[in-house]
């Protein structure tokens, strides 16, 4: 069973609250049937003679943390191990190993020795009700080791140890029948203790003992224990903390747009392959239209269906920023009534919905990642690094390839092209919405990666590739790392393999994995938008009750990252009777990447603290240049241009307009020349 949402409830008209609790209050109400709400409670209170995948989704006691990391190193023990990067520690549930065998950082723990006597085991660190064990095999790309069977004991000490039975004699587990796909094992019984130790009992053959487990379990009261409270994390954010299908997220957006309707809009960017809509929700004090000097932001999650976080964390900001201004928060009616924001929750809802429906543990690493027709949207754009780069290379004089605005290859647009319907949309959407920042949230780790995310080298996997607004990619990443709970904590232990510590958690994409065709390279190239790939959290889908942990560590991250697109200089071009040129060229001395006007003449350039020789110009208008100083504090620097038409382009104009072509000089000689060589003759 899963909690289902009722269209009726999400269609009753409601007054507009005031109150942040009369929010959150009428939001669950318009987003749940309260018979389910009921069946749910009266299901959790019988869970422990229950069974079933499904169950966990909701009521069943939740992952005690190896995958999510909340239970330390130290917390894992084993009998053996084969070495220091097969230890215990490496026993976590979807853990990834490095590319090359015999690495520091590997896939799984693996035993030492292939006896009967080997054994991984968990400290909960305070009594436990254990209700079930999630196993997988060894990450590996040249290695086949699962564990096929295994017993489950218990311990109040770690010395004496109570086998599960299974009637008179000891249980055995189903195991892994492959080494990526998950498997539950509930116990037939909840057991209570501190320890949990799982003993193998056969395994792959040719293979090794090697696993990847999570268990579930319930931790029972304890107010002297004074580690779990300092590690206990609230939020007093009263928000919808749950998984949302794509009926129940497109039901959440609507309850938010009736409670905030003068600052909320929904509508969709385009269809899935399998016909879902890609709903975005716009917030900012005249939702529906573009305001002149008003920067446009936006928010984009689920690109990879199964990162499920930055989904879920998109909805919770969707809430928060409707709450907030409501109650008058001062920062948050700023950041709405001064910027044009919006929100893209699910980039790939066919690859959602599988993920979903597999659950939080159970999906695995990569279920769901693709779309419906098995294209990876992260790396689908047009490749304009190898344009712009082999024009730079070559040299050419005049330029065939601008600095922006890189016009897209013919191929690309073709029908036959490996093109997903969810990346055309995307691509839509940018070339008509005049964005300036812009954040993709994935998930699997904790990093913020800025572009260039291709290396210009064509024999390298790995190479730093800044871009001309290097210096500028640097700050909007720091500012969303640096601002995250966990992401430049140098104690924390890495995600995976990578210790992104050296950059404060940011990364250049290219040093550390190319991508050809990333939409953050994309967006910088072809249009004025800055995109960063923000990786939120190790779990790509953690289980609903670390949902409030999650929100705490992004919170404060997602809004500063938002107060970034006022970093700068903006300003209006116009002509001298005070109309807005669009596709004016803007240019920064000593920065070359250039962007343009929107449609109204008016624009915003991303820059860093300093000061800046910028020109304006536009074909059949003499340039412009001025100084424009950016401080430090939060806001961009007024940096408006007027621009008068060259006197050809005057001389044209006033042509056209009495209905005659302006006369050509040269063309104009030649003809006389002639006539004369006639008078001769």
């Amino acid at each position: 069973m899963r909690t289902k949402s009722s269209e009726k409830a999400a269609n009753d008209d409601h007054s507009v609250p005031v109150a942040r609790d009369d929010v959150r209050e009428r939001i669950f109400e318009m987003t749940r049937d309260p018979r389910e709400v009921a069946n749910r409670r009266i299901l959790c209170t019988l869970y422990s003679a229950s069974s079933g995948a499904d169950l966990l989704h909701n009521c069943g006691c939740p992952p005690l943390g190896l995958e999510t990391l909340k239970i330390t190193d130290f917390q894992l023990h084993a009998s053996t191990s084969k070495r220091y990067g097969l230890g215990a520690h490496r026993g976590r549930l979807n853990i990834q190993a490095g590319i090359n065998e015999n690495d520091f950082y590997d896939g799984a723990w693996c035993a030492g020795r292939k006896d009967l006597r080997q054994w991984i085991e968990v400290d909960a660190r305070r009594l436990t009700k254990f209700t079930g064990v999630i196993t997988q095999g060894r990450n590996s790309l040249w290695l086949s080791d699962w564990v096929t069977s295994f017993k489950v004991m218990v311990s109040n000490d770690s010395h004496t140890w109570v086998t599960v039975k299974n009637g008179s004699g000891d249980m055995i587990f189903e195991g892994n029948s492959e080494k990526e796909i998950p498997v539950l094992n509930e116990l037939p019984v909840p057991m209570v203790a501190r320890y949990i130790r799982v003993n193998p009992q056969s395994w792959f053959d040719n293979g090794s003992i090697c696993m990847r487990l999570e268990i579930l379990g319930c931790p029972l009261p304890d107010p002297n224990n004074y580690y779990h409270r300092r590690n206990e994390m609230t939020t007093t954010d009263d928000l919808d903390f749950k998984h949302h299908s794509h009926k129940e997220m497109r039901q959440l957006m609507k309850a938010v747009n009736e409670m905030c309707p003068n600052i909320t809009r929904i509508y969709n960017i385009g269809k899935s392959h399998q016909g879902l809509k890609l709903y975005a929700v716009e917030i900012t004090d005249h939702p529906g239209e573009h305001e002149v000097g008003e920067p446009e932001f936006h928010y984009i999650a689920g690109a990879h269906g199964n990162e499920v976080l930055g989904r879920e964390l998109t909805l919770l900001l969707m809430q928060f920023l409707c709450q907030e201004y409501l109650a008058g928060n001062a920062r948050i009616v700023r950041l709405v009534e001064e910027t044009r924001i919006h929100i893209l929750p699910s980039l790939n809802p066919d690859g959602y919905e599988k993920a979903y429906e597999g659950g939080s543990e159970l999906g695995g690493w990569s279920l769901g990642r693709w779309t419906h027709d098995g294209i990876d949207i992260n790396n689908n754009f047009p490749d304009l690094n190898t344009l712009l780069w082999e024009a730079e290379d070559r040299q050419n004089i005049p330029r065939k390839v601008p600095n922006h605005y890189i016009a897209i290859p013919e191929w690309f647009l073709s029908e036959n092209a490996t093109v997903a319907v969810e990346t055309r949309a995307v691509i839509a959407w940018m070339e008509k919405i005049p964005f300036v920042l812009g954040g993709n949230l994935q998930g699997g780790e904790l990093v913020v990666a800025y572009p260039y995310d291709m290396v210009r080298s064509l024999w390298k996997t790995q190479e730093p590739s800044p871009t001309p607004d290097d210096h500028v990619f640097r700050w909007l990443a720091y500012s969303y790392a640096s601002t995250h709970r966990l992401m430049t904590d140098a104690r924390r232990r890495v995600c995976h393999t990578e210790d992104f510590q050296k950059e404060d958690g940011t990364v250049n994409g290219a040093s550390w994995h190319t991508v050809a065709g990333s939409l953050n390279d994309f967006s910088y190239l072809h249009t004025n938008c800055f995109e960063l790939s923000i990786y939120v959290g190790c779990d790509k889908f953690p289980h609903e009750s670390e949902l409030p942990e999650e929100w705490e560590n992004n919170r404060e991250s997602l809004i500063v990252f938002m107060e970034q697109v006022h970093r700068g200089i903006k300003g209006v071009v116009r002509d001298s009777h005070g109309r807005g040129i669009p596709n004016v060229i803007i240019s920064v001395e000593g920065i070359n990447h250039d962007i343009r006007t929107a449609s109204d003449g008016d624009y915003w350039r991303l820059l860093n603290p300093g000061e800046y020789v910028v020109t304006a110009k536009a074909e059949g208008f003499a340039s412009s240049t001025k100084n424009c100083m950016v401080g430090y504090d939060m806001g961009a620097t007024q940096c408006d241009f007027t621009l008068s038409k060259t006197n050809l382009a005057r001389i044209r104009e006033i042509m056209e307009k009495f209905g005659k072509q302006p006369i050509s000089l040269p063309a104009r000689r030649l003809k006389l020349r002639g006539r004369k060589r006639r008078q001769r003759g």
